[in-house]
């Protein structure tokens, strides 16, 4: 099979690997789209010590079961690998599993992911997709259950309904409007005010988003104001702001792992009753339910062509463009790969696509 390979800091491969074989209880995907995380971009200028090259990168995914009680059937795949014996996951929180791990990582276990014709996975892990969900709509279920799980952790928290809560959200980027989408959509939550430096990434997500969109430094993020922030960056410097701006009594959802350390004001937290809670993948419960949001067109971002918009909902470049793909990643919420029809590739790299949320 052909394959995108994670081979060192800025360094990634298109390159024949050779064919996975499914061990007991697994089964092969034939890869239809396949997304590009912002955890995948941590690995790829050397961030992450979870995904050690070489390897196939890749956990947000779709395609074609090719074996199994899922045969010829379209499916997505839950990437997150649980023991299923634990205490967390016998109370149905695998995410938390202390022998959890992950396709498109290397640690505790390797496990090659969705960059590629061709991935095994845990039949356990995979769901077959509804008719009217299209396979480049399923391939975004991972990231909205990342998404919803934060959401839904933050409602278990609060002390009143979010539609009736003022709420930041820190960070234009896939997260952080799947999380503006979700509490739009699911929880008729529109009191939001959006942050982030990059003002291309505010224009795009104001298309899908009942929001205000402001950059971080703006005047109208006020201190002690918020019942709800969603921290979707990670960076010292957004924590800071968070502490700042929560008000006496809030939550604060921290979902970003950009800059895992730096200080931060625990007087406030200790003396306003703050709520800071840490948030981790998702639980299948969640998975589950993000399949019917995605299905039911709550959470959802047309396909578009490029020549219509430029950086505009999801576009499609071909690896020759990937010049024009990675700038326009900068502007962007997300991305898509997605391999050619074909099970084999015969032709050239050039078939390949990457698809731009």
């Amino acid at each position: 099979m052909h394959a995108l390979v994670y081979t060192g800091t800025e360094k990634i491969e298109y390159r024949e690997e050779k064919d996975p074989i499914a061990k007991p209880g697994e089964t092969l995907i034939k890869v239809q789209a396949s997304g590009i995380c912002g955890s995948d971009m941590h690995a790829y200028h050397g961030k992450d010590e979870r995904r050690i090259p070489p390897l196939i990168l890749g956990h947000e995914f779709s395609g074609t079961s090719l074996d199994g009680k899922f045969k010829n059937k379209q499916v997505v795949v839950n990437p997150l690998i649980s023991c299923e014996n634990c205490a967390y996951c016998q109370n149905k929180r695998e995410h938390l599993c202390p022998e959890r791990t992950m396709i498109g990582m290397s640690t505790p276990m390797k496990r090659d992911g969705g960059l590629a014709e061709l991935v095994s996975v845990p039949e356990k892990n995979i769901y077959e997709t509804p008719n009217d969900l299209s396979i480049k709509e399923a391939a975004l279920a991972e990231p909205t259950a990342v998404a919803l799980h934060a959401v839904l952790l933050a409602e278990q928290n609060l002390k009143k309904p979010l539609s009736e809560c003022k709420i930041l959200i820190q960070g234009a980027g896939a997260i952080g409007l799947l999380c503006g989408l979700v509490l739009n959509k699911t929880k008729k939550a529109t009191n939001i005010i959006m942050s982030d430096p990059n003002k291309k990434r505010l224009d795009e997500c104001g298309k899908y988003l009942k929001a205000s969109f402001v950059s971080p430094n703006d005047k109208s993020i006020k201190e002690n104001n918020y019942d709800l922030i969603l921290e979707s960056v990670g960076l010292e410097v957004t924590r800071h702001q968070a502490i700042k701006s929560i008000a006496p009594g809030g939550t604060i959802i921290h979902i970003g792992l950009t800059e895992p350390s730096g200080t931060f004001n625990f007087k406030k937290l200790t003396i306003q009753e703050v709520t800071l809670v840490g948030t981790y993948c998702y639980t299948s419960r969640d998975f589950e339910q993000t399949i019917a949001i995605l299905r039911e067109k709550m959470v959802y971002i047309p396909i578009i062509s490029p020549k219509k918009t430029k950086f505009s909902g999801i576009i499609i470049f071909s690896l020759a463009e990937i010049k024009d793909a990675a700038t326009a990643r900068s502007a962007a919420v997300s991305v898509i790969f997605k391999p050619p029809a074909t099970f084999k590739y015969t032709s050239s790299p050039e078939n390949l696509s990457l698809i731009h949320i």
